[in-house]
């Protein structure tokens, strides 16, 4: 994932420089990242970025008139309107058109960071103060993590920068692995390594004399968390100007944008309030090889009535042909932030490189809006981790269910945004810049005010996609909600689409073990065929059954997987052949040991 690395050493030049170069090497992935460093031995900082070409924080670093303050800034912000003018008008020299302004807001705002506004992390270097601030966004999205040693102190926007200058921090952290295993993530700020940290959300980290000096946190949630709760009417239209009065900002920019459209709402509602001009916004979505399923059916009639070009990107025998290299470098992107069930989505990351490398979405939305919670305990087999690993995956769910007590808009925001969210959107990150609505300022500070902001929200979406674009709000949802036809047909449309997503994930992911054996009695018949693709794009427990065996067998079933000391090897074996013998389904359970192995295999052995 582009981003900056670096350290606050007194270390020998000579080696300071080679260790950071190391570390830029680390995270430069692909040939459309541009690089480079920048140091200043008398203050004992060494800093180096990564960014995409053309990009937002290409082109770095950044500096005030006199080169007094020198700003590598990585991600992207998203300001009021005419902040740039304002600053150039306040006799400041800069470019209208990028990062410059950033090193003067730093000048005029003794609050810095607090006025921006996107995901983003950052390092400002004041040499009349002798000082170096790091930071990044109040919702920790752009990751940074860091190792102090004696040394100096380490941070990189990947945890493998700071292992290719510490080799030895390649020691896997047990309680970390315990919560990727029982949860998808790893939670508070901690990693899969020992000694490496995430810099936590809202920080503002002061250093002085290449040690540091202060620890800040510029924002708490309570401050959002505390705001008086408006009357239903009153909220909702707060909140449909928020949306609409923000939305152009992520539209502005020097790259081409695109939009990867659902057949949900959370896009929807940004196609309604956008109105793009007729063929400006090219629109993709995600597709299955077995048929065209309901969100690209429903996002291709979205896009036709605002007048947008529409591809469909297919997730099919071209993806599993390559499977192994999606996963392995999957795994190896994000570092145990998603399982190798995500390698799709860096195969149509890649893709949706092609049509734009700016890409909207609307990922959490429902999670913001409707308190939607996607962290909770994973399906696991008994008997396949030993019983001190199990200790672990037990305290996980304790820690998830300790952080689920709190107020659901910080739980979603603060937590489950940065925590699980976070490999996914890495993941994108690393072949385009993801840009979301969802989490602007004003409109989560927005949501905290909903009348009904300690429970569960009623859905305000479709109004707002009916009061934006009345034609959008007359189509049906992948899930028949909405629409223009008549109360019985959308009745029965409903049921009949909630019985299709139930029947595929019973013939895929959930498929229990009575009906797996019945199913694997009757597998000549291909039943699976009749479920599979009408609303997801990936179908893991047929293709580790049938495309993927090979490459299952041969990772799983190898004597460096069954010797792990955290694994139960008879369990391993039994889970392996009855999931590709198809009487069994173990889908979930070969994701997990898969993905650890992996894990083991790139940063620990």
């Amino acid at each position: 994932m582009p981003g900056i690395v670096g350290l606050m050493t007194h270390m020998p030049q000579e080696r300071a420089r080679h260790e950071l170069a190391r570390m830029v090497d680390a995270i430069a992935h692909e040939s459309f990242y541009t690089k480079g460093m920048w140091a200043d031995e008398s203050l004992g900082i060494y800093v180096g970025w990564v960014a995409q070409k053309g990009a937002f924080s290409d082109g770095m670093p950044v500096c005030n008139e006199g080169g007094e303050v020198v700003l590598v800034f990585s991600g992207e912000d998203y300001p009021e309107p005419g902040t740039a003018q304002h600053l150039k008008e306040r006799g400041h020299t800069l470019n209208l058109d990028g990062p410059s302004y950033l090193v003067h807001q730093y000048e005029e705002d003794s609050a810095f960071p607090v006025g921006l506004n996107g995901m983003f992390h950052g390092i400002v270097i004041d040499h009349p103060q002798r000082t170096a601030t790091l930071f990044n966004d109040r919702f920790g999205m752009h990751r940074l993590y860091y190792h102090e040693a004696k040394e100096g102190f380490y941070f990189a926007a990947e945890a493998k920068a700071i292992l290719a200058a510490r080799p030895g921090l390649r020691v896997a952290d047990s309680r970390g692995l315990g919560e990727f295993v029982a949860l998808g993530c790893v939670l508070e700020n901690r990693t899969i390594f020992q000694g490496i940290e995430l810099l936590p959300q809202a920080s503002a980290w002061v250093f002085k004399n290449a040690v540091v000096a202060r620890k800040s946190v510029y924002f708490q949630p309570r401050e959002w968390e505390d705001q008086v709760p408006l009357e239903p009417e009153a909220y909702y239209l707060e909140l449909r100007d928020v949306l609409s009065r923000n939305l152009p900002r992520y539209f502005n920019g020097r790259e081409r944008i695109g939009i990867a459209l659902t057949g949900g709402l959370d896009t929807r509602a940004i196609m309604a309030w956008r109105k793009p001009q007729p063929g400006s916004l090219p629109c993709y979505t995600f597709g299955s090889k077995f048929r065209e399923c309901e969100d690209v059916r429903i996002a291709r009639r979205i896009a036709g009535v605002c007048q947008q070009s529409h591809q469909t990107l297919e997730v099919g025998n071209k993806f599993l042909s390559r499977f192994p290299h999606y996963a392995e470098r999957s795994v190896y992107l994000t570092e145990g932030g998603v399982g190798v069930y995500h390698a799709s989505d860096l195969y149509v990351s890649e893709r949706a490189r092609q049509i734009a490398p700016v890409k909207v979405v609307g990922t959490y939305g429902s999670e913001i809006v409707r308190h939607t919670v996607m962290l909770s305990p994973k399906a696991r087999a008994r008997g396949l981790y030993r019983p001190e690993f199990v200790t672990h995956i037990n305290t996980a769910d304790d820690t998830c269910a300790d952080v689920q007590r709190e107020h659901p808009v910080t739980f979603a925001a603060f937590r489950q945004s940065p925590w699980y969210h976070h490999g996914i959107l890495g993941l994108e990150q690393t072949q385009l810049t993801v840009r979301s609505p969802y989490l602007d300022n004003d409109f989560v500070r927005t949501v905290y005010r909903s009348p009904q902001s300690a429970g569960i929200c009623d859905d305000i979406r479709p109004r707002l996609i009916h009061d934006g674009d009345p034609r959008l709000g007359r189509i049906r949802t992948d899930r028949g909600v909405g629409g223009e036809a008549g109360p019985l047909t959308t009745t029965f449309t409903r049921a009949l689409l909630e019985f299709t997503v139930k029947a595929e994930y019973a013939y895929d992911y959930g498929m229990p073990q009575w009906l797996a054996r019945i199913d694997h009695l009757l597998s000549p018949l291909h039943l699976e065929r009749l479920f599979l693709g009408r609303h997801k794009m990936s179908h893991f427990r047929v293709w580790y059954r049938d495309a993927l065996s090979h490459y299952v067998r041969e990772m799983l079933l190898d004597a460096r997987t069954l010797n792990r000391p955290y694994l139960e090897r008879p369990a391993v074996e039994s889970v392996v052949e009855a999931h590709l013998k198809g009487d069994r389904n173990y889908t979930s359970e070969i994701h997990q040991v898969l993905t650890l192995e992996l894990l083991h295999r790139t940063f620990f052995d």
